[in-house]
């Protein structure tokens, strides 16, 4: 018997639902939703991607499920983002879907009442490792200018099961990760990480046995290396997806919130600075 899934609660918050930013030639079209504080704006705005393990999973699909009334209540857009999954196209298709995105985001700033100066990803798990390569990799119309990570993959190069075509990952990246170690080191955030990367915060359970705690502070060391800003926030006693998480998931909501307050902050004031020079 299938397992249908329920009616989805109304999302009081969506300003903007079902924008086409992209049609890929023999894909369906890509959609995202926006959902935009009240007033004039321009408000920051964070693109939500997903997890799944490249796999599964919807823009619809959240971990707080008042995640958008948070952010929204702390004045910041948010941007739910589709991706082609990877039994429909390998990588890197997924990081031109977020690209596309992110350059349709900026192109319509003005209409939207958002800010094309502060743009910030949260992804998390799948979503975590798309959100890291955007921050890392956009430059111009796709520059991103925060990221935040909730448990997600750093290094795809040195995952288990190697030799094993039928994993997420070997699906994402076309075959057996040991045949493609280039490729997977090419679509890793540690080994694309440079000195004019954005901000990062990682947020990760301590208890995580599907993308390990561990794994966080190395991308963290490897970031604060290259002179890059990457806050860590553990989170204790919790697995992947925050399951058994000692704090309510809204507390981390928030405190990506204070975060980007602090990073956008920063912004303007070096903004302020450089136009008295």
């Amino acid at each position: 018997m299938t397992d249908l899934h329920p009616i989805p609660e109304p999302r009081k918050t969506l300003t903007h639902a079902n924008c086409v930013v992209s049609t890929p030639l023999g894909y369906r079209p890509l959609h995202l939703d926006l959902h935009v504080p009240p007033g004039d704006g321009p408000f920051p705005v964070v693109l939500w991607l997903h997890g799944g393990g490249w796999m599964t999973g919807s823009r619809v699909w959240t971990v707080d499920q008042q995640f958008h009334e948070r952010m929204v209540a702390r004045g910041y857009a948010v941007a739910d983002v589709d991706y082609r999954l990877a039994l429909e196209a390998t990588y890197p298709a997924q990081q031109a879907d977020i690209d596309a995105a992110i350059h349709w985001l900026r192109h319509h700033a003005s209409a939207l009442r958002i800010d094309p100066g502060r743009f910030a990803v949260l992804g998390e798990s799948a979503g975590g490792q798309l959100a890291a390569i955007a921050g890392l990799t956009g430059t111009g119309d796709t520059a991103i200018q925060a990221v935040i990570l909730w448990y997600g993959p750093s290094d795809l190069s040195t995952l288990r099961d190697q030799d094993d075509p039928f994993t997420n990952p070997a699906i994402l990246l076309g075959g057996p990760l040991s045949e493609r170690t280039a490729f997977a080191r090419l679509a890793s955030p540690l080994h694309n990480i440079h000195p004019d990367a954005p901000p990062f915060l990682l947020v990760h359970g301590t208890e995580d046995e599907t993308v390990p705690f561990a794994a966080a502070v190395r991308f963290a060391e490897a970031l604060r290396a290259e002179g890059v800003r990457c806050d860590v926030l553990p989170v204790e006693g919790a697995g992947h997806v925050f399951t058994g998480a000692s704090v309510e998931v809204g507390t981390l909501t928030e405190a990506g919130a204070d975060f980007l307050d602090d990073v956008f902050n920063r912004l303007r004031l070096d903004a302020g600075r450089g136009a008295l020079q």
